[in-house]
């Protein structure tokens, strides 16, 4: 704790800056756990944000698309600092991630095809498909409550989903639109409307170098996805699954499989793994046009929307809205897991691999998530070294 940390006043600009970096670089567990070390200690142990502005904080990262953690650590910039605190706190929570990654993406890269790569990921990939089921039980419970409608929409789109293999945008529109026209026949109102927020080593991907157009997609294929993005950052796992695997045959399934892997073993947003896919794809300039394109949309949501928020934050249209999306993207997530599942779990081991790593996710004392993926990932070694 620094000298500054319990005076209640507003920080050093370098000591909140800092505080990002730092959580950038070591916080681990998902959304939840991010958002929740923020609280703790910028509001409970600095006093650095206040109760109120972290409220309306969260709340804006749940109702704007983004990831969660993210689009909050960007608004207690903005809080701090306004669009500079903004920036410099999504450069300080973003980047150690992305260089993470830009490293493994390399190693994988050189080294993919050696036997005790594809070991390592044999476990992995089985492990990544208990946490994300897991995840699933974890946003079932926060997002949907005894709602019976979203219920209804939840289990729509995960059978969509999982039928299809990708989403489809009108499944969510009318998942949003769903829960405001009802609330509209319960509270009495006349009219309805929503607001759409709206080839040196790391220069070439798997392909080799690409060429203009591709890194153009790259760079507008991403960003549109950060549009899926509700909540949990593993909301843009089955839309990515349909546009990187099945539009435009970038990557393989394993590979894809390995790319959502690697965000799970990195601290930070887990839509960092767009990076390691833009990577894979189209080398340092691909990874870094995909980051860019996915995060800042969640920027400029941030830095155009905390001016006006109080006036957004409480129209119950955009309220109900954002419910249906949610529970949408939630269902989309459960709809992903089988479609991994199916890929990630071609054997007896696998499934094995992937249930001990579900129960000891399940189990009241928590468990680190990168100990239990690194763990599977020595299993699968073993496994595959023994076959």
């Amino acid at each position: 704790m620094t000298s500054d940390a319990s005076d209640g006043g507003p920080p050093p600009l370098r000591s909140f800056l800092f505080y990002f970096l730092r959580l950038g670089t070591l916080g681990f567990g998902g959304p939840i756990a991010l958002a929740g070390h923020m609280q703790q200690d910028l509001v409970e142990q600095r006093g650095w944000i206040t109760p109120q502005e972290y409220k309306e904080g969260l709340a804006l990262a749940q109702l704007a698309p983004g990831p969660l953690a993210a689009q909050l650590a960007m608004y207690l910039g903005w809080v701090r600092a306004r669009r500079l605190g903004a920036t410099l706190v999504a450069v300080a929570f973003i980047g150690p991630s992305f260089l993470m990654v830009l490293i493994l993406s390399d190693l994988y890269v050189r080294f993919g095809g050696l036997a005790w790569i594809q070991g390592l990921f044999y476990g992995i990939g089985a492990a990544v498909i208990a946490i994300i089921a897991r995840s699933v039980l974890k946003l079932v419970r926060m997002t949907l409550g005894r709602d019976r409608v979203l219920w209804v929409l939840f289990t729509v789109s995960a059978l969509v989903t999982a039928w299809a293999e990708t989403e489809i945008i009108w499944v969510f529109v009318l998942c949003g639109v769903v829960p405001m026209l009802l609330r509209r026949r319960r509270t009495g109102l006349a009219t309805a409307a929503v607001a759409f927020l709206p080839a040196a080593p790391g220069l070439a991907g798997l392909g080799g170098p690409a060429s203009a157009g591709v890194l153009w997609k790259i760079l507008v294929y991403f960003a549109g996805a950060a549009l899926f993005v509700f909540g949990s950052g593993l909301a843009i796992v089955p839309f990515l699954y349909g546009g990187v695997v099945r539009q435009f045959h970038w990557l393989t399934e394993r590979q894809f499989i390995d790319a959502v892997a690697v965000s799970m073993i990195t601290p930070g947003p887990v839509v960092i793994t767009v990076a390691f896919i833009g990577y894979l794809v189209a080398g340092l300039a691909g990874a870094t046009l995909a980051a860019v394109g996915v995060f800042v949309p969640v920027y400029l949501v941030v830095v155009f929307v905390a001016p006006h928020f109080h006036r957004v934050a409480k129209n119950w249209r955009v309220k109900a809205f954002v419910d249906g999306v949610t529970a949408a993207a939630t269902g989309a997530i459960a709809g992903a897991a089988v479609i991994l599942g199916r890929r990630s779990l071609p054997d007896l081991p696998t499934i094995l691999i992937a249930l001990a790593t579900l129960t000891l996710l399940l189990v009241p004392r928590k468990i680190p998530e990168p100990a239990l993926i690194m763990a599977a990932g020595l299993v699968g070694l073993v496994l595959r070294g023994t076959t």
